[in-house]
Order: C-alpha cells, then sequence, then structure tokens
C-alpha cells in the first residue's frame, strides 16, 4: 500500500540521508529481550554515515593523493553529507517511512589519513583453536612503509529514534507482498517497493515476523530487484530508481541479508547490477545535460553522483558485513572486464570500486580458516597494470587499491602458510620488508614494476601464472602504449625474481607468441622477446619453451622470424640454450627410420637456420661447430627427396593456410649447413662447396657421399681446427644413430682420417673399425671401410696394421659394387711389392677373372695391379706365377684393341711387362695404335711370334675363340682376326689336335655376326682351318715327294 505523505523538514530530520548509513542498533524489543540486542557492527556505522547529516550542495571534487603519504578526501566523497531526502525533493515527492530514533556512529570516512592495521589482533581467535595455526614471532606490522591505520571509529553524536510499530510493520509487510503479485508500473511503484523493502530491513533486529518474511521471500525480493533493473533505460541518467536498488541492498547486507551472493539467481541480480551501473555515460554526459535542462543540472548532478556513491557504498557493505575472500573473488570476476575495458569512464569506475572494496576487506577480513582466493594472482596484476594507466586518476586509484591489496595479502598468506616452510615465509617477509625499505610509498605505487617485485615473494606458483597471464593480457591494449609497457616490465621483473616457481610455461608461451603481432612499438617488442629470452635461459624451462615454439608452422612467420633471431641470451646461457634446440633435432635421428619423417626435425632445423641469421648466440655456434654441422648433415640425408606431405604435420597446424609447395625439409637443412659455414667464418670451404657443385651432390640420393666428403675434404684443407674437432667428435657417434646418421657420419669421419690427428687414433677406433666395415651388410659401409683404410695409407705408422686386413681387403675384389672394387684395388697397389707369395697369387688369379669387366675403371686398375703384381714376384717363386702369366698374355693381346684408349693402352704396358718377366722380346707390331684389320701382315708377325713362343705351353686358339663372342665390337672383331691367322701359321698337325671341329662351330656362330666385318673375318679363318684340315700332314707329303722324285730318277 502507498506510504503516506511527510513534511520536508521531518524527513531532513529523521530520514536517512542519500549518503551511505545503514540503521542505528536499536533497542532491544521486548520480544525479543531474551536474544540481547546486536551490538552496532561495522556494517551498520558505514550505511549509517548515509543517515546522518543534511544535504550539502556539491562541491568541487578532490582526487585521493596516498602516494605523497595523506589521504585526501575521495572523488564523490563530497556528497557523503548529501541526504537522500534532498535528492528526491527536486525530482520525487514520494517521502520514505522512518520513525524511530536512530544512534548514529559515524563510519571513518574514506578520506582517512591512517592505513591498515596489520599487527593482526583480530587472529586471537584463530590462535585459540587448536585447529588453527600458531602464530609465532613475525610481525607483520614491523614493514616499513605500511603506516597503521586505527580501528576505532570517529565518535559522532548520537541521535535516538522510537522503534517502528507492529502496525507500521505489518502494512509494510503488505505492502511490499502486494508488489511480489503486481506490477511494478512506474517509477513511483519502484520507489515505493525499494523503500518499503529497506525499511522492513532495519526492523529484522528486533521484529521477528519481519525476519520470517523476509526469509522466507528472498527468491522474490531478488527477482522484483532484477526486473526492477531490466526495466531501466541502459543509460538513463533521470532516474533514482538505482541508487534505491543499490540502498536497498546494502541495507540488506548490514543486517546479514546478501541478496547478490548464495544462489544462481542472486549471483544474475548481481551481475545485471554491474553491467547496467558500470557503462553509464562519463560525466562529461552531464555537460550536455546541462545545455538541454539547464533548471534540473544540479538535482541531475547531485543524483549522478549519488548513485555511484551508494553503488561504491553498496559493494562495501557486501563485504564488510560478510568479510570473506570468497566475496573479493565473485566482485572481482565481474570486475575484471571492466578494469581492462578501453573506455576510460569504464575502467576508472571498475577501479574506484575495487579499491574501495580492498580498503574495506582489508581492515575487516575474515581470517577463519579456511582462507581461499583463487583468484589473487589475476588481481595483483590487474591492479598493478592499472597503476601504469595513462590516466592520472585510475592510477591514482588503482595504486591504492594496490596497497590495500598488499595489507589482505599478507595477511592471507601469513595465516595460510605451511608451518614446514615457516622460515622461508620469513624470509619472504624479509624481502618484502627490504623492498619496502628501499622505496618510498609514492615512487613504490608509480612503478609497476616494483609491485611485482613485492608481490612475487608471497605468489604461489598457480598465482604467478595467473599474473604472467594477465600482464600478457595487458598487450593486448594497442591503444595504450603505456599499459603495454608496464606489462612488459611486470613480466621481465616476474621472470628474474620468480624463475623457479612457474608451472605453466608453455600456455605463457602461447600467449607471448598471440601477442606479438599485437604490439608495433620495436622497444616494446624487444623486451617481450626478452621476456622469452629469460625463461629460454632458466635450464628448467629451456626444453618447455623450445617445445613450444617448435610447435608452429614453418617457414616460421616474421614474428617468430624475429624472436628467433633476437634472443638476448646471456654468454654462460647460450651454449645450453643451443645446445638444447640440437638436441630436439638429434633425437629424431636417434630412432629407427621411418615412413614419415617427425615434424619437429623440420622445425629445429629451421629454428637453427634462425637462430644462425641473427648471431646472437655467436659464441655458442663456434663452440657447438662440430655438432651443428654433423647434425645438419645428417638431417640433409634423412629429407633427399621429402616433401611436406612426407611429414607428421601436428594436427590443426595448418589448419588456416596451405604449405608452399616448393617448401621441402631439404631446403631448410641445406640453408641452415650454409648459413653455418658462413657465420663461423668458413668462408674458403662454403666457396669449394659453391665451385664443385657440392651443394648438389648432397641433396641427390645417390651422390650425397660424395658432397660430404667435399665439405670433408674442404674443411681438413682450410680449418685443421675444425676438423679435428669434429674428427674427435665422431669417434664415439659412429655406431649411434640410425643407418642414416651412421653413413653420413661415418662417411665424413673417414675423410679426416687423412689428417695427422688420425695418428693418434687408438686402433680400436680406426683400423679394428673399419675393418668390421667391411663385413657389414650395407655396401655403403663396405666403400666407406676401404674409403678410410685409404686415407690411413698416408701415415706410415698405420700401414703394419692395414696389412693384417689385407686378406679382407682381397675379399672385396669379388664385390659387385665398383666403388668397393676400385678401393681394393687402390689399397692394393700400395701393399704389393710386399705381400707374400700365397697372397700375391690368389690376388693374380682374382685379377685374372676382372680382364675384361665391363666396368672400364675396374678392368683398367685390375690390368695395372697385375702388371704390378708380376713385377713384384721374386726369381725363386716365378715358376709359381709362369703358367699365370701365360694365360694372360691372348686377354692382354685382345684388349689392345679395346676401343677404350687407356684400357688398350694398358693393355700393352702389361703385355710388356708379362714379355719381360717371360724374357721375351716382343716384336714392333704389338705396340702399333691401329686396328689389327686395317694392317693384317703386322698381326700375321704378332701370330707368328706367339704361335713360335706359346707351342705346346699354351692352348691359343682356344683361348682366342672365349673371346669371339665378347660384347665390344673391336674385341670380337680382333678375336676372329687373330684365330684366321694362327689357323693359318699354325702347324697343322697341331691344329688337327686341337679339334678342328670344335673351332668349325665356333667360326659358323661368328658368321651370323651382325657386324659385316667380323662376318667377312670369320669366313676368311674358317677357309683356312677347312684348307688346313684337308691338306696332308708334312710326313705324308714328304712321302710323296720322295716317291714323286723316285719315280722321276728312274
Amino acid at each position: 500500500m502507498p506510504l503516506p505523505r511527510r513534511g520536508r523538514g521531518s524527513r531532513q530530520a529523521a530520514s536517512r540521508a542519500a549518503g551511505t548509513s545503514l540503521p542505528r542498533a536499536p533497542t532491544r524489543s521486548p520480544r525479543r529481550a531474551g536474544r540481547g540486542a546486536p551490538s552496532s557492527s561495522h556494517a551498520q556505522r558505514l550505511t549509517r554515515r548515509r543517515h546522518s547529516s543534511e544535504q550539502v550542495p556539491p562541491g568541487p571534487e578532490s582526487q585521493a593523493d596516498f602516494r605523497s603519504g595523506k589521504w585526501l578526501q575521495e572523488r564523490a566523497a563530497g556528497d557523503a553529507k548529501d541526504s537522500r531526502q534532498a535528492s528526491r525533493e527536486g525530482m520525487v515527492s514520494r517521502p520514505r517511512i522512518c520513525g524511530q530514533e536512530e544512534v548514529v556512529i559515524p563510519y571513518a570516512s574514506d578520506s582517512d589519513s591512517e592505513s591498515v592495521d596489520l599487527q593482526l589482533s583480530n587472529l586471537e581467535d584463530v590462535k585459540k583453536d587448536p585447529s588453527s595455526l600458531e602464530i609465532t614471532d613475525l610481525d607483520i606490522s614491523d614493514i616499513t612503509g605500511l603506516p597503521q591505520e586505527s580501528l576505532t571509529d570517529t565518535s559522532g553524536h548520537l541521535t535516538y529514534y522510537r522503534p517502528v510499530g507492529e502496525a507500521i510493520i505489518e502494512r509494510l509487510i503488505r505492502s511490499v507482498h502486494d508488489f511480489f503479485n503486481g506490477e511494478l508500473k512506474g517509477e513511483f511503484e519502484k520507489l515505493t517497493f525499494l523503500r518499503s523493502l529497506s525499511c522492513l530491513s532495519r526492523t529484522l533486529t528486533y521484529d521477528e515476523n519481519t525476519e520470517s518474511f523476509i526469509k522466507s521471500h528472498i527468491t522474490d525480493i531478488v527477482r522484483i530487484l532484477n526486473v526492477v533493473l531490466r526495466t531501466e533505460p541502459p543509460h538513463s541518467l533521470l532516474s533514482p530508481v538505482r541508487l534505491e536498488v543499490f540502498i536497498t541492498i546494502a541495507d540488506f547486507s548490514s543486517q546479514g541479508i546478501h541478496l547478490v551472493f548464495g544462489s544462481e539467481d542472486r549471483a544474475e541480480l548481481f551481475s545485471l547490477i554491474i553491467k547496467t551501473m558500470i557503462p553509464l555515460p562519463p560525466v562529461e554526459t552531464l555537460a550536455q545535460l546541462q545545455e538541454i535542462m539547464p533548471r534540473g543540472s544540479d538535482n541531475l548532478k547531485c543524483l549522478y553522483r549519488q548513485t555511484f556513491q551508494a553503488f561504491y557504498e553498496m559493494l562495501q557493505s557486501l563485504v564488510v558485513r560478510d568479510p570473506h575472500l570468497e566475496n573479493l573473488d565473485t566482485i572481482f570476476e565481474l570486475m575484471e572486464p571492466w578494469l581492462q575495458s578501453v573506455k576510460d569512464h569504464e575502467r576508472e569506475r571498475a577501479t574506484v570500486s575495487m579499491a574501495k572494496v580492498l580498503k574495506c576487506l582489508s581492515v575487516h577480513l575474515n581470517l577463519k580458516l579456511p582462507l581461499q582466493f583463487q583468484r589473487l594472482g589475476y588481481l595483483v596484476a590487474l591492479m598493478a597494470l592499472l597503476c601504469g594507466d595513462p590516466l592520472k586518476e585510475i592510477a591514482e586509484e588503482a595504486a591504492e587499491g594496490t596497497h590495500y591489496l598488499l595489507h589482505i595479502t599478507l595477511k592471507l598468506k601469513y595465516i595460510n602458510h605451511d608451518r614446514k616452510y615457516h622460515q622461508s615465509f620469513q624470509k619472504a617477509m624479509k624481502k618484502c620488508r627490504e623492498f619496502l625499505e628501499l622505496y618510498s610509498i609514492k615512487h613504490f605505487y608509480s612503478c609497476p614494476f616494483r609491485i611485482a617485485q613485492v608481490f612475487e615473494v608471497f605468489l604461489n606458483s598457480n598465482e604467478l601464472c595467473q599474473f604472467v597471464m594477465t600482464a600478457l593480457d595487458g598487450l593486448k591494449n594497442t591503444k595504450h602504449l603505456c599499459i603495454q609497457q608496464s606489462a612488459v616490465e611486470l613480466l621481465i621483473t616476474l621472470v628474474k625474481n620468480a624463475e623457479s616457481q612457474f608451472e605453466k610455461v608453455p600456455e605463457i608461451m602461447g600467449v607471448i607468441c598471440a601477442r606479438l603481432s599485437l604490439i608495433s612499438q620495436p622497444s616494446i617488442r624487444q623486451q617481450i622477446i626478452n621476456t622469452v629470452s629469460l625463461f629460454i635461459s632458466r635450464p628448467r624451462y629451456t626444453d618447455t619453451v623450445l617445445s613450444h615454439l617448435l610447435c608452429h608452422p614453418v617457414p616460421y612467420d616474421r614474428h617468430l622470424v624475429e624472436l628467433w633471431r633476437t634472443l638476448e641470451v646471456k654468454l654462460p646461457n647460450t651454449t645450453w640454450i643451443l645446445w638444447r634446440l640440437l638436441r630436439k633435432l638429434q633425437k629424431c635421428h636417434n630412432v629407427p627410420t621411418q615412413e614419415k619423417m617427425a615434424y619437429v626435425a623440420v622445425a629445429a632445423t629451421d629454428a637453427l637456420y634462425e637462430v644462425f641469421m641473427g648471431n646472437r648466440l655467436r659464441a655458442a655456434t663456434f663452440r657447438l661447430f662440430p655438432q651443428l654441422l654433423m647434425t645438419l648433415l645428417v638431417q640433409i640425408h634423412h629429407s633427399i627427396g621429402l616433401t611436406m606431405s612426407d611429414v607428421t604435420i601436428p594436427r590443426g597446424l595448418y589448419a588456416d593456410q596451405e604449405v608452399p609447395s616448393e617448401v621441402t625439409p631439404l631446403c631448410f637443412a641445406i640453408q641452415a649447413v650454409k648459413t653455418l659455414l658462413l657465420r663461423t667464418l668458413c668462408w674458403q670451404e662454403f666457396s669449394i662447396m659453391e665451385k664443385n657443385k657440392g651443394w648438389t651432390l648432397l641433396e641427390g640420393k645417390d651422390c650425397h657421399l660424395q658432397g660430404v666428403s667435399l665439405l670433408a675434404n674442404a674443411l681438413l684443407k682450410r680449418n685443421h681446427l675444425f676438423a679435428q674437432k669434429v674428427m674427435y667428435l665422431l669417434v664415439p657417434l659412429l655406431n649411434r644413430g640410425n643407418d642414416k646418421h651412421k653413413i653420413t657420419s661415418a662417411g665424413f669421419f673417414v675423410e679426416l682420417l687423412q689428417s695427422p690427428v688420425a695418428r693418434r687414433l687408438p686402433s680400436i677406433y680406426s683400423v679394428a673399425r673399419l675393418k668390421d666395415w667391411l663385413h657389414h651388410e650395407n655396401n655403403l659401409f663396405k666403400v666407406l671401410g676401404l674409403r678410410g683404410l685409404y686415407c690411413l695409407l698416408r701415415h706410415q705408422e698405420m700401414r703394419e696394421a692395414i696389412k693384417r686386413v689385407l686378406p679382407h681387403i682381397l675379399d672385396s675384389l669379388c664385390e659387385t659394387d665398383e666403388r668397393i672394387v676400385l678401393l681394393a684395388i687402390q689399397i692394393l697397389l700400395h701393399f704389393v711389392r710386399s705381400m707374400d707369395f700365397t697372397t700375391l697369387a690368389d690376388m693374380m688369379r682374382t685379377l685374372f677373372s676382372l680382364f675384361g669387366d665391363v666396368r672400364p675403371n675396374v678392368h683398367h686398375l685390375s690390368m695395372t695391379l697385375f702388371g704390378a703384381s708380376i713385377k713384384s714376384v721374386k726369381y725363386s717363386y716365378k715358376k709359381g706365377v709362369e703358367n699365370q702369366v701365360l694365360d694372360s698374355l691372348v686377354p692382354l693381346l685382345l684388349y689392345s684393341q679395346d676401343e677404350n684408349d687407356a684400357i688398350a693402352e694398358e693393355s700393352r704396358r702389361v703385355l710388356c711387362i708379362c714379355a719381360q718377366f717371360l724374357k721375351w722380346k716382343l716384336p714392333q707390331e704389338v705396340y702399333c695404335k691401329d686396328p689389327w684389320y686395317s694392317k693384317p701382315n703386322k698381326v700375321g708377325t704378332i701370330c707368328k711370334f706367339f704361335e713360335k713362343k706359346c707351342k705346346g705351353k699354351v692352348n691359343l686358339i682356344g683361348q682366342t675363340l672365349m673371346y669371339s663372342k665378347n660384347a665390344k665390337l673391336p674385341i670380337r672383331r680382333a678375336a676372329t682376326l687373330f684365330v684366321g691367322l694362327l689357323a693359318k701359321y699354325m702347324d697343322y698337325s697341331e691344329l688337327k689336335m686341337k679339334g678342328t671341329d670344335r673351332i668349325e662351330d665356333d667360326l659358323r656362330e661368328m658368321l651370323h655376326d651382325p657386324d659385316p666385318s667380323v662376318h667377312i673375318l670369320a669366313s676368311q679363318a674358317l677357309f683356312r682351318v677347312w684348307k688346313a684340315k684337308s691338306e696332308p700332314e708334312p710326313s705324308q707329303r714328304v712321302c710323296r715327294l720322295r716317291k714323286l722324285m723316285g719315280c722321276l730318277s728312274t
């Protein structure tokens, strides 16, 4: 029902002011005499400030200057004495019932010049509780820079009012109840409902009916308040309804009934209050309204200030009556978005709200265990960021709030700290004292990084992570560079001082990488990169940071490229960081070769390239040159022939982009090796690789080892120191990793065996290891084993050890791989003079089998070694190899007609050696380089010579016929011609003994040769054979001649 009207005079005398007071502690009601009247609480005193004084015209607002040590009057505090009656006289003529006498005990104003009591005298209850912590010798009040504030309120005049009668209470209850079922159509109904509720709340302490009614209808009250606020115009400055809502909630809070805590609908109401209050138009809007409504501008301005004052005091009342940290957690959760708003007036209101809440809570914090505040790190970081706000008013309010937050933190940590770590906590307190003694309050709170220094000693690992993540969020503020600068200072300070307490480093790195693109100021970007440098230089976090940075698409974008290239790390840590990055790549080479390459290998290779380009880790690059070079060469070997489709790319990594087709794992590895050589001043080595197409060789599947050998020889020739370091590195590593790792390492190692330092290596690491490789199932290792032995031949002292390996080298002559055979022959050439006869004879037999090998180089070198072997035979052993020499004559003679000039020349040279061994003098026609078919007369001379010398020793025709089917035309032609001439000059009886039928058969087959010259020569040879076959033997011919002569004589 409507409330009766009252005159203005009584309203000024008995009503609440429009400030921040709550009802007095009423006299004891007869109905509740047994329960006793409760003592006046601080929450009640806080609210009574709104009821105590008359209206005062608005005056100029003062700014809070706490940093000077004197707390001046806060903004809007000048309105603390404005009464609610006065605020409504110009706008609403509906007074409120407030008939009882009231005891007014003014609460200390917001302009107190004293600070918060840190002596923790209110912990006595906790001390007495056996389950609570034991308070020891720590005295927080000793901390310099935290002045003490008395909890004693300044006494004021006392005004007594009679309690409200039961009839009035019943009318109020019915009025409120009617509103539950009705509609609040206009402003008058809303104000009537709110004032009735407020008056009822003041009777809770002595009227049981009111208490029962209110507690049973809390849900309805919250629902109606929600409706009231939702029906208010979003940006209206002309209605006092919001003011009444805040006062009503504060009145209920003073009586221990929270309308915004405890349930989902209450939390929704609280959220609605914040969302509708903080975004209200700024003060500047009032000036515009004054031009439109000049008559009501004073009342409008007064209502504007009083509404915000009531809002702030409502927030304070929430934590005064129930000063638990959970409530602060709720308030902060709702205020957090507004504390980071880009609009100055929204950010300022949220900051003022938090500062006032923190001030109240610092005095009245409930210290009974358990104490829980889950968002301390977020709150500290946000307040510290706001201390660097470009708006001076916001910075001052934030600094004051941070001041009180430090008090709360000290109390909280003091109560919560584990007794096992009491000594550590004392050290933290000592450190806090030292910081506060070092900086004045003004200097301290105006520098955000010093706030981080002080709070860091009290924050646990989870809170530190919250702090860092919030500071990183400050980097998103592109509008105010000073906030970005403050965020960076906070980050660097915290990372420097709390290096061992972070747990969520990957998340921190993720946010940093995401924020880099938002920062345009070069100095701030570099400081952010310095933060990454601080994390990565701590051994505890190095691998974690690297793992995160390597989980980005390659090639890296310009922001990550800048990060890799500009890492700022102290010299002692550079080697560690580069080594850990290198190990990421090396671990990929230790696993068996898989179908797809690990993405980490590609990312780490690209990262190494960027680090080399930046050259910030130059000293470490020189120090780790051997490891870097070999690892990158192995990566090249693994990358040959691969594309990015052959890489195991993490899901979602390239979700929004395509991998460029020209990007391959091989290109990253090649450019990394090139950059490494240039950054380590290996310019000549780089030039050698360029001139000899070394990079192309490295990229080839079949010629990769040639590129490795070229680079190794270039390094050995131009930089002995690096070459020696690489060799010593490879000695223990040759048997590690997968096959590609071993092959590349072995290829580099065997070339370095040419170095004089190789003589110092124990045999087990040189000759013995190379010997084992000769029996490896992989032919590449056989090649490398022989190459290594060949390189060791440079050292005379190593020859004896190599000589013991000769039987194994001889076995290599039978390999199908040309490289193996050639290397074996090259080694045997060095030992042919010192071989024992048995080994020499075996080798000659093997070499003879290589005559005519389709591999030209093998053919050529086998004849060379055969000739050297003949020369090295001692006189006493000549008989043992004479038959072998005789058997080699025909092949050598025929191959002197080879189309390969080198082979033909070598054949003639070795044939000459054989003749010398046999003590023959070859006809000059043997040395003729013209084809035989062009000069058959000279060939006839050769045939006569060899037929005469080999008669009864060698089956010349049989050996020659074996080459009549040779794949090479010159050899077939020479063999056919030679057979025909042998048939002409050979003794017929001997020819018949050889078996003309077989000769004829072979020659008939040659008649089908596709080459006409062979066909003609075969026909001629066949005719000579037939002719020899048809002619009589020489004895029969003589007998017939004698008979003929006898007949003539008679």
